[in-house]
């Protein structure tokens, strides 16, 4: 391998999705551009996660890790550390984020990288995704939410970046890290980069396919804690913007405040 080609870091955590994550494995085994390596962490799954995982002990570009400390069981945050823990042992100059229920098209890696070396300056991409589930795969347009202020962030499989970009956020981030624990790490580094860096770029490619699992129910759109969250959304964006009153004067904040606080008094009612 020349030494001029940059390794790539995949990070993959994990928690009970033994049944898909080999797949995510091999799709970065199937890279067309071979200078990577694989970091796996496991969050104290219940199921054979670890047996999947100690299948591939013996290739020399993966690593694994089992999660050994207390966890929070807040879902964003439990997801947040497990990155954190792999960025700090991966070794590459750019990090593409994977959770193990998703999967990459073989030429993702090599398109990114190829994109990084064009524009130089570029510190963030997201692709687009292909949201697939038993029965159907449709490609998500890169286009805005309903009413949303902020641009479109794809889930966090799709996004890549490059180190010293990860390294300024989470010096920036890191008094925020537990106050909004309900916000994912691929929003925050999307509103970093978005709104901190200037230096937000969305590749309109779909590299990354997109299991539509997981928080569904729990942040069912429109229910009161998918409000909840995205009223800790903006409060996050108000705050590593250094409090720039702006972001609370537009109507998408103002309508998520008003219908936060009506669905969280019907859920009240309800649950007397």
């Amino acid at each position: 391998m020349k030494k001029n080609i940059k390794l790539v870091s995949i990070l993959i955590i994990n928690y009970n999705n033994a049944k898909y994550l080999e797949r995510a494995i091999k799709s970065c085994l199937n890279q067309t551009y071979k200078n990577i390596e694989i970091l796996i962490f496991d969050d104290k799954s219940e199921d054979n996660s670890r047996e999947k995982i100690l299948k591939y002990k013996l290739k020399k570009n993966i690593k694994y890790y089992f999660n050994k400390k207390s966890k929070k069981n807040i879902p964003a945050l439990d997801a947040f550390n497990g990155y954190d823990h792999l960025f700090k042992k991966s070794k590459g100059k750019i990090i593409s984020l994977l959770d193990s229920d998703d999967f990459f098209k073989k030429d993702k890696i090599a398109r990114i990288v190829k994109l990084f070396d064009f524009k130089k300056d570029l510190l963030f991409v997201q692709n687009l995704p292909i949201e697939i589930n038993k029965h159907y795969s449709k490609k998500k347009k890169n286009k805005n939410h309903f009413i949303s202020y902020w641009p479109y962030l794809a889930p966090e499989s799709c996004i890549s970046f490059k180190r010293e970009f990860y390294k300024e956020f989470t010096k920036v981030n890191f008094k925020y890290k537990n106050i909004f624990q309900n916000v994912w790490l691929g929003f925050r580094l999307g509103v970093f980069s978005y709104f901190v860096k200037k230096n937000f770029y969305c590749l309109n490619e779909h590299l990354t396919f997109y299991e539509a699992l997981g928080q569904s129910g729990l942040y069912k759109k429109f229910n009161s804690l998918w409000f909840y969250r995205r009223l800790q959304s903006f409060n996050y964006i108000y705050n590593i913007s250094k409090k720039n009153i702006i972001h609370k004067l537009n109507i998408d904040y103002i309508l998520t405040l008003i219908l936060s606080f009506i669905t969280n008094i019907f859920n009240n009612k309800k649950n007397a």
